[in-house]
């Protein structure tokens, strides 16, 4: 087992492995109200990058610390695919998914921290 935010950091390195971009990490720690301590919310361009992310994420989690998802959910449509991690949830959207249901601002008391995108 790792620790949270190591897990978080495995995640992104995942997510940056399959060129995912506008990644936001939402700090739910001091929410008693959470259901996890962090959400990871990032885009992908098409489904099939939305499912390479999700496969890389897996991956980079498991390799680097030892993690396996409890669920992952959406990968039948891969616009939306949700990866529950216990105390992290990975988000991965098609860009009018995130726009439409836009998590980031789902937690009005979170703390939001961007991850630049890399080329």
């Amino acid at each position: 087992m790792t620790s949270t935010k190591a897990l978080v950091n495995y995640i992104i390195e995942g997510i940056q492995d399959k060129k995912g971009h506008a990644i936001v990490t939402a700090d739910l720690t001091q929410i008693t109200s959470a259901p996890c301590q962090y959400f990871i919310i990032c885009t992908g361009n098409s489904p099939q990058q939305v499912e390479a992310i999700a496969e890389s994420i897996g991956d980079s989690a498991r390799i680097k610390g030892g993690e396996k998802p409890s669920a992952v959910c959406g990968l039948e449509n891969a616009e939306w695919v949700a990866i529950d991690y216990g105390t992290v949830m990975v988000h991965i959207f098609l860009p009018e998914k995130r726009e439409y249901y836009d998590l980031e601002h789902l937690w009005d008391d979170a703390t939001l921290i961007s991850t630049p995108d890399i080329d």
